[in-house]
């Protein structure tokens, strides 16, 4: 029996490490930003899903279907030309709150094969007429095989989503503070 299990192990040793590749692994970001604004203004700004061209700079246009519960769906265009297709999990106007994931991907325009986003309104710690945005994602590169091209790898995902979230941030801090 001692036998069998060293040439198990001898053989396991010799394949290839690709042989062991399990794909991608889950990537995360988180931002948060504090507005000179009550809860309330910002939500009012926020809560239309299918209206983030009216807040995020990197959106060149943006359609909803209205619906703000599960299964509400946006398309956005992106500055680049680039369209993807978003789908609402979560809603909550009384948390100040949604959550949604991408349903149509285009890694070409967005280095991310998919994507879970939450975005939420509270209110700043010791300042009621202050709100502190955050928006969290959790996603996969772009191109998912165990070998990516630089363009659709973990850091050009990491990347884009980061600097997604900070631009939306801003953007909308810039709106609500005029």
């Amino acid at each position: 029996m001692q036998k069998l299990f060293s040439v198990l192990w001898v053989s396991m040793a010799l394949l290839p490490s690709s042989v062991f590749a399990h794909g991608p692994t889950p990537q995360k970001a988180k931002e948060s930003i504090v507005i000179n604004a009550p809860v309330e203004n910002v939500w009012d700004v926020v809560k239309n899903f299918g209206s983030i061209v009216n807040w995020h700079p990197d959106v060149k246009s943006s359609l909803g279907d209205g619906k703000h519960e599960s299964g509400g769906i946006r398309t956005v265009v992106l500055q680049n030309g680039g369209e993807l297709q978003d789908e609402l999990d979560f809603y909550s106007d009384k948390d100040h709150e949604y959550s949604f994931r991408l349903k149509k991907e285009n890694p070409q325009a967005f280095p991310v094969s998919s994507y879970t986003i939450n975005l939420q309104v509270l209110p700043a710690a010791a300042d009621t007429n202050k709100s502190e945005v955050t928006i969290k994602g959790r996603f996969y590169r772009g191109d998912t095989s165990n070998s990516p091209p630089e363009n659709q790898n973990d850091a050009a995902a990491v990347g884009a989503m980061n600097t997604f979230i900070k631009h939306g941030l801003t953007g909308l801090q810039q709106k609500l503070e005029k």
